[in-house]
Formats: structure tokens, C-alpha cells, sequence
């Protein structure tokens, strides 16, 4: 494996990994924006937001990894970071309303509560599509920093 490939390797685990973290933390911090939160028991609210975030971790990986396939290269991180992250967010805040829609409108799965701030002509959450926006970024931001110090170090080693 190469220098770079361990570099990129390690970014997209950190990516994923911080991502988990931070998905969980605002599914448990946005239900009360939804009907479950009046409804749901204990469990119900507990077992919501883990179901949720496993599914948000899917989209993390699927959105970052199409987006890598797309535009990234074999120097990334150190090379197309903000294209990529703008891609993976374009992605998922795309998927992400067409699944709110999915799944309020059409299976009603679920339901905002009337306090839930609704984004006019998508007419999805504002809560969940911030998710989409700020959760990759934060993320993003913590594992390509610590690629590049990586990278640094990796360079140092060899050189």
C-alpha cells in the first residue's frame, strides 16, 4: 500500500467514523421536531434514532464514495477537498429530501410535528436537510485535517 493510499484510506474511515457520531447525536437531538416524540415510548425513541442514523450512515458512505468515484483523485485529500465534500452534500441533501417526501407523503412512515421550521417548495424539514449540510462538513472537516497531518507525517518519514 502506498503513502497515499494509506492517506486516503485513513480520511474516508475518519469520515464515516465521525460521521456515525454525529448523526446519532442529531437524531436524538431533532426528534422532538417529529410526531414520534408525543407518541413513542422510551424504546421507540431510542430504537428511531439508531434505525435512523444506521440508514444516515449509508448515505454517508454512498454520497462520499460517488463523490470520490466522480471528481476525487488518487491525491485526495490533499487534492479536490472542497469539491468533493460540495458533491458528497449536493447528494445527500438531494436524497434526503426525496426520502422525507418518500416517507411523509407518500408511506406515511413518519411525520413533522407542527413546530418542525419547513423549507418552501422542497417542503422538507429545515432540521433534516441542515443534517445533510452541517454533519458531512463537520465531519469532513475532522478527517481530512487529520489526513493531511497523516500525509505529513507520512512524507517526513519517507524523505
Amino acid at each position: 500500500m502506498t503513502a497515499n493510499t494509506s492517506v486516503w484510506l485513513v480520511a474516508l474511515r475518519r469520515y464515516i467514523f465521525f460521521a456515525a457520531i454525529f448523526h446519532l447525536l442529531w437524531e436524538f437531538a431533532h426528534l422532538p421536531l417529529y410526531t414520534i416524540w408525543q407518541t413513542g415510548t422510551a424504546r421507540e425513541l431510542a430504537f428511531a434514532a439508531v434505525h435512523c442514523t444506521a440508514g444516515d450512515i449509508l448515505i454517508a458512505m454512498s454520497t462520499m464514495l460517488m463523490s470520490l468515484f466522480l471528481i476525487g483523485d488518487s491525491a485526495w485529500p490533499a487534492r479536490k477537498r472542497g469539491a468533493v465534500l460540495a458533491l458528497a452534500i449536493i447528494l445527500a441533501v438531494g436524497y434526503t429530501i426525496f426520502s422525507e417526501w418518500l416517507n411523509i407523503v407518500v408511506r406515511e412512515a413518519w411525520a413533522y410535528r407542527d413546530i418542525m421550521p419547513v423549507v418552501p417548495v422542497v417542503n422538507t424539514g429545515l432540521s433534516p436537510i441542515l443534517q445533510w449540510i452541517l454533519v458531512p462538513s463537520a465531519a469532513y472537516t475532522l478527517a481530512t485535517r487529520a489526513g493531511r497531518r497523516s500525509s505529513e507525517d507520512v512524507g517526513h518519514e519517507h524523505g
